[in-house]
């Protein structure tokens, strides 16, 4: 079969292109350049891509790549930059003064904190143990808050400090924590300033794992600041043991004859006894690693809700065995047994419509929600709940026993939300998602109060 001339001289001129252009990559590869002819600035760029692991292999190759992978200000600056460079400000982590490879190791282990912690069980938690805490990226300090309700009749959550951890000039890692919830407030990016605070405690934070850390006071950071003390106030106890004899003779003969000599002795075993006295007993905390709802577990996560006239905090797991079951958080704290808030037997929702004694059972309902929340959810699936939990809702008497609610619902809202009611009375608790919105807690109430010198 015959092509025609214009038809054919086309298909001539693709294929002399594709020809030439095969040639052309063919040729480009012929002249690739080895690793080792590329100029310096793009190599370390190339070997800020790798994890440290990468690098180590990579600096055994040869003694030229090994004096290379230790640019610290190159590579290991990159590193970091490209990893934390948004959410922290790396330059100011041990006021600039550590290798950027320490840097990447300390960074690298306090990464697993950042989100949501709650207390562990413990027969008697100290008033100053946070239920639930956060854990966010500082300018050069990573903070841990306590997560609380305002008190105001709102969904709002305040954020008060409660555990600062950062890395001195020398590469030392510092954790401070404060008891009170007032004193990190107006710190700023100097940690010098925490260490001679008494309002503060120096804690160790240990990891037990990937989700579980345990605080501790740091005994040996009293011990020497109270050395440290003693040294820059003049005490005569150290002057006693580098003194010569003469000296150590009109020492001791001044304490038995001047009047203030039994006064500084008692002030130097009242630091003593000070610096002996715990601040802080240990406490263990468990992340909530699925703490927001998933296309599979739309309950899954913590909630916040009005159940006994002010706002609470709520988490929602998805057992081993199909169900759901809701807790407080305050009451995960707990060693002793609490019953969940409400449970069910199954996870799969009853969707509508639905039948005519559910629809009157939903519709004759109050809703609990703050003031300014005005109820349009449209309803899209439903479960079967039970609960024992001594639930006391709005206008029942303060009896301290309260009714057990026995069976109920949980209504699942078109907007991800969801709410529940007892059978025995006419109420449907809302409830509301504690989310993140770029890393940053939602519906958080003044946060330039609560959080420390952000950027």
């Amino acid at each position: 079969m015959c092509l025609p001339l214009p038809l054919l001289s086309y298909q001539t001129e693709v294929s002399d292109n594709f020809l030439d252009r095969k040639f052309r990559l063919r040729k480009m590869a012929t002249f690739a350049f080895p690793f080792c002819e590329i100029p310096e600035d793009l190599q370390l760029r190339i070997l800020s891509f790798l994890s440290p692991a990468e690098i180590s292999s990579f600096a055994c190759t040869s003694k030229r790549f090994s004096s290379l992978c230790q640019e610290d200000g190159k590579i290991w600056h990159v590193m970091c930059d490209q990893r934390w460079g948004k959410k922290t400000k790396i330059q100011k982590w041990g006021h600039g003064q550590i290798p950027y490879r320490l840097l990447y190791k300390t960074l690298k282990g306090l990464e697993n904190l950042i989100g949501f912690w709650r207390l562990c069980g413990r027969a008697n938690p100290a008033a100053s143990s946070p239920p639930l805490v956060f854990f966010d990226w500082g300018p050069s300090f990573v903070l841990g808050s306590r997560v609380l309700s305002t008190g105001d009749e709102t969904y709002q959550v305040k954020k008060t400090p409660f555990l600062l951890m950062g890395i001195s000039s020398e590469g030392r890692t510092e954790n401070f924590l404060d008891l009170v919830g007032g004193y990190l407030r107006s710190v700023d990016d100097d940690l010098k300033e925490l260490e001679a605070s008494d309002n503060l405690v120096s804690v160790d934070v240990n990891f037990m794992g990937n989700g579980h850390i345990i605080v501790e006071e740091n005994r040996c950071f009293t011990s020497n600041s109270l050395r440290e003390e003693q040294k820059s106030s003049g005490d005569e106890s150290d002057d006693l043991i580098s003194s010569p004899d003469f000296s150590e003779m009109y020492t001791q003969l001044a304490n038995k004859t001047s009047p203030g000599g039994d006064r500084r002795r008692q002030r130097r075993k009242e630091k003593e006894r000070q610096a002996s006295r715990t601040k802080w007993e240990p406490e263990h905390f468990l992340k909530v690693a699925d703490c927001s709802p998933t296309p599979t577990k739309p309950l899954q996560g913590l909630w916040k809700g009005f159940c006994e006239g002010s706002m609470e905090l709520y988490l929602v797991k998805y057992d081993e065995v199909g169900g759901i079951v809701c807790r407080k958080v305050e009451d995960l704290s707990l060693s002793r047994h609490t019953p969940p808030v409400f449970w069910t037997p199954k996870h799969a929702f009853i969707r509508s419509p639905f039948s005519a004694e559910e629809e009157l059972l939903l519709n004759s309902r109050i809703h609990i929600s703050p003031l300014a929340e005005v109820h349009e959810n449209v309803v899209s699936g439903m479960l079967y709940m039970k609960s024992s939990y001594d639930v006391r809702l709005p206008g029942e008497a303060a009896n301290g026993i309260g009714f057990l609610r026995g069976e109920g619902r949980v209504w699942l809202y078109e907007n991800g939300t969801f709410g529940f009611g007892f059978l025995r009375d006419q109420f449907v608790i809302d409830m509301k998602r504690v989310a993140l919105e770029d890393g940053c807690l939602a519906d958080e109430v003044e946060a330039s109060v609560y959080v420390i010198s952000k950027f």
